[in-house]
């Protein structure tokens, strides 16, 4: 009997390692709640500037300015969106969303990364291209923007624009291509054509001495 009950006991532990699974548990990323570039006011103002700034500057587009209105607005509105749920606020301003960035400039580096989508032979807004179309827009002036911290979904950032781009018909003038695309959009010059006007303007300096030369030595006669 005994020898019974121990051949079951053998029989049962082996059916059950056999059956036994091991579960791999890896644990999400860490939310960068206290991320400087979103905890930090002043912080987050200066990476949103100087990152819109760095892409304005590479599409012909002047610098923007920080409007406290637009940020109050932003900000306003992520308080209202109680659910996090990402969509935009119909607001009367340009506006740009990004959420679960690693920090304030990544997301504007998200926006600008749409560029690679853009048809600059047939401008015109798209879904995939329109955060990249509204960061250079040429007449946007000012830009202000807000954030909040959406469980593990990470920080959700909303950026207001004034004056406001996207506008319909404007596509053309409004978005550059990038300056060295562009050889420099007429502001700088390639390689070839630089040594080019260096030669010319050698060829023009030897003919004025020339002429200088020649007119001194008419006059002497």
């Amino acid at each position: 009997m005994k020898l019974l009950f121990l051949l079951n006991t053998l029989i049962l532990s082996a059916a059950l390692s056999s059956s036994t699974v091991i579960v791999t548990i890896t644990a999400a990323p860490a939310i960068p709640s206290n991320e400087p570039s979103f905890s930090i006011p002043s912080s987050f103002t200066s990476a949103i500037l100087n990152s819109t700034n760095t892409y304005r500057r590479q599409y012909n587009a002047s610098s923007l300015s920080w409007n406290t209105t637009l940020e109050k607005f932003a900000t306003s509105y992520l308080q209202s969106d109680t659910t996090c749920r990402f969509a935009h606020s119909g607001g009367p301003y340009g506006e740009n969303l990004a959420i679960g960035y690693a920090n304030a400039t990544a997301s504007v580096e998200a926006w600008g990364n749409e560029e690679e989508k853009y048809n600059f032979n047939d401008p015109g807004f798209s879904e995939e291209t329109g955060h990249f179309t509204q960061l250079v827009w040429k007449t946007t002036t000012t830009v202000g923007c807000g954030r909040k911290l959406c469980g593990t979904r990470g920080w959700f950032v909303v950026c207001e624009y004034w004056p406001r781009g996207n506008v319909g018909g404007e596509y053309g003038e409004e978005v550059d291509r990038n300056i060295d695309e562009r050889g420099g959009g007429g502001t700088r010059l390639s390689g070839p054509v630089v040594a080019a006007v260096a030669v010319v303007a050698s060829l023009v300096q030897c003919c004025v001495v020339i002429v200088v030369f020649w007119w001194f030595g008419k006059a002497k006669l």
